[in-house]
């Protein structure tokens, strides 16, 4: 499914929960604070009013998760996750245009240095440094259109809290809080990451990514005994790869394979 398109599809399963906390309520009372609403691209809403508190949570789900990544793959729903707080054509950029053309500029330095490198035989150690330099050079070019951070940074700066997100096995979930006065604001947000993401910081993000795998699992020893129990208990589940993806198959994760996936 391509990475433009990836994230408006998967909101065909996605619930977004605008929910406060608190205790002591019965369930007929519940029930009639909940208003549920399917829009017609399939968006299921489901809100629940407390007017105790001048502040809305929410909660978006996703239905994809780690047991949906394409074989060979492992990782990408959670890589998807890391960029979605990258930005849109809109949030994150100086000039989408400008920074189309870089980032395509990219994807092809990239191909060409990986190319080289994964020749078995007749590989040329220099021409594989120029190309490697090339590929840096081509994100240092890109680099200058991207607002780091501008995403998280627009949300904190209008009163969010708690802006984070998980992926799990079977799902994807985004949430923070926010006054309610802004909650136009977040709906513009959301659905623009949902409707318009941007592979931008592909290569710097798929780097914290597989830092956060050698932090999780490679340094514990926990975190390895539970990627090899599950990996030796569904065998031919897809349970059976690690939340965080498999290392080999990480590091061969490209932008344009990102978004070809289907």
């Amino acid at each position: 499914m391509k990475l433009i398109s990836a994230l408006r599809c998967l909101a065909l399963g996605c619930c977004v929960a605008l929910v406060a906390r608190g205790f002591g309520q019965d369930l007929a009372s519940f029930e009639k604070r909940v208003t549920v609403k399917v829009l017609p691209n399939g968006l299921t809403l489901i809100v629940m009013e407390r007017p105790e508190a001048p502040v809305f949570s929410y909660f978006t789900i996703v239905d994809a998760g780690d047991a949906n990544d394409p074989g060979g793959e492992s990782g990408l729903a959670h890589m998807f996750e890391h960029l979605a707080f990258k930005g849109t054509k809109d949030i994150g950029t100086k000039d989408y245009a400008a920074e189309k053309v870089a980032l395509d500029k990219v994807e092809a330095a990239y191909a060409a240095y990986d190319t080289e490198f994964r020749k078995r035989v007749g590989r040329d150690p220099e021409k594989l440094k120029q190309l490697h330099q090339a590929f840096l050079d081509a994100q240092k070019e890109a680099q200058q259109y991207v607002i780091p951070n501008e995403f998280t940074e627009i949300a904190e700066a209008n009163g969010a809290s708690g802006v984070n997100a998980e992926t799990s096995l079977d799902a994807t979930q985004y949430f923070w809080s926010m006054p309610s006065n802004r909650l136009e604001l977040w709906a513009y947000m959301e659905s623009d990451r949902i409707a318009n993401p941007v592979p931008r910081e592909f290569y710097k993000e798929r780097d914290v990514v597989m830092e956060e795998r050698r932090m999780r699992v490679d340094s514990s020893p926990i975190g390895r005994m539970v990627e090899e129990f599950l990996a030796a208990a569904y065998v031919a589940h897809p349970y059976h790869r690690p939340n965080v993806g498999w290392a080999s198959e990480l590091s061969q994760f490209t932008s344009t394979s990102a978004i070809s996936v289907r």
